[in-house]
């Protein structure tokens, strides 16, 4: 019998592999695959009437999307808008919502950040005429892997400078999830709006942005939501925001109902749909049809409690059969400071990376010397997990099967 099966028997599996990188990419379904196949024969039998007719119209095909995501977040479907980028995303959170004021100008980011939200961010201060080096707070890392939640706390009820956060639900590198609700209250009484970076929670974590606080997030569709590459972004912005004029405005966050009368005064939608741009990607968010359909009929409670299990065989198994010497987990310990990977120190980390994918098992590197390790509960099973590790022992104990690696860009 297999050890904690997967949860679903929808996703495509490559023959013989052990695929634990659905933080990076998630899998192909086969309702995905169906729904892209749908959507594309839409527009060869229907065309231009593929908007406004077919059994997924495409012009109503995001608020549909939103109806789907919203459970996984803890949201109502009109808090939830699906589209465009992640970068693209924060960049309209930053220019809807960022207002500054004498003495209180800088934008609060982590020093772990994933690279892009911190491009965005120091782009953003520029085009307002704002110098990054003054207006920009980075909040440090004490061991370079992990955030003191306490000094966070600390820092947004003390600094008076800082007008607006972002910040990670879970650390892309590490896999440490912050606890949002204990930091939007703090937020909340500084007065401080924080931007949520979900994009490796999403999906694998049972969110609950109404019940936390959460104001302002966003996040991927191509990881943990298994859309595909290039599957579109999304944004949460709480109702009690939703009377902000978009920074970014475009045709698509007119009012539905007055869109095509073609004016040139702006009149936004009632909800969150006001801050979409442009036209939708159709053929990129059709995947994710699908699979937000199969996430929904799993259930986000059970993908949690399947993940925390699966991480947690990670770490038995590799404290079991991994000399610390050679290996150091540096996700927390504690499941509620867990998201869905575990990230591994390892010596030479990219061959390791290289030589596990020769073994059949695709985990991901992340320098100088990170081994992610990403069971998706959808299709990976307890076996998965204690085989990788198998795997991985025997490559950290004998590193001459490391040698003729190929060198190259590992994702």
């Amino acid at each position: 019998m297999t050890h904690l099966p997967p949860l679903s028997d929808d996703f495509l599996v490559p023959p013989g592999v052990i695929y634990l990188d659905g933080n990076s990419l998630g899998l192909a379904s086969r309702g995905a695959i169906a729904a892209l196949d749908r959507i594309s024969r839409s527009w060869a039998d229907l065309a231009i009437q593929g908007w406004t007719e077919g059994s997924d119209p495409w012009f109503t095909m995001g608020r549909k999307l939103s109806g789907l995501l919203a459970p996984l977040l803890g949201a109502d479907a009109d808090e939830v808008l699906v589209g465009d980028s992640t970068t693209v995303r924060l960049h309209q959170i930053l220019q809807s919502f960022y207002s500054a004021e004498p003495g209180r100008s800088k934008i609060l980011i982590d020093a772990l950040a994933f690279p892009s939200d911190r491009y965005a961010v120091e782009s953003f201060l520029r085009g307002r005429g704002l110098d990054p080096g003054d207006h920009l707070a980075v909040f440090e890392s004490a061991d370079g892997y992990t955030l003191d939640e306490n000094a966070i706390v600390d820092r947004l009820e003390t600094d008076r400078s800082i007008a607006l956060a972002v910040l990670p639900s879970v650390l892309y590198r590490s896999g440490q999830m912050l606890d949002m609700a204990r930091i939007e209250r703090a937020a909340m009484r500084s007065g401080v709006l924080v931007a949520w970076d979900c994009a490796h929670s999403a999906g694998v974590v049972d969110h609950a942005f109404r019940d936390s606080g959460v104001r302002l997030a966003f996040g991927c569709g191509y990881k943990w939501l298994n859309g595909g590459p290039g599957a579109p972004a999304w944004l949460y912005v709480a109702r009690d925001l939703h009377g902000t004029m978009p920074g970014l405005a475009g045709w698509f966050g007119s009012d539905p109902a007055r869109q095509f009368e073609m004016k040139h005064q702006f009149d936004p939608a009632a909800d969150v749909h006001r801050f979409a741009i442009g036209t939708p990607h159709v053929l990129s968010a059709a995947p994710l049809l699908g699979s937000l359909e199969t996430i929904q009929a799993v259930g986000i409670d059970r993908i949690r409690r399947r993940s925390l299990e699966l991480t947690s065989l990670l770490r038995h198994e590799i404290g079991r059969w991994i000399d610390p010497e050679l290996a150091e987990i540096v996700t927390p310990e504690d499941p509620e400071q867990r998201g869905g990977h575990i990230a591994v120190r390892v010596r030479n980390a990219r061959a390791v990376s290289f030589g596990l994918r020769r073994n059949r098992v695709v985990p991901d590197f992340r320098p100088p010397d990170l081994i992610r390790l990403a069971p998706s509960p959808l299709y990976n099973s307890g076996d998965d997990c204690i085989r990788a590790v198998e795997i991985l022992a025997r490559l950290l104990r004998n590193p001459e099967e490391l040698s003729g690696v190929a060198d190259a860009v590992v994702t």
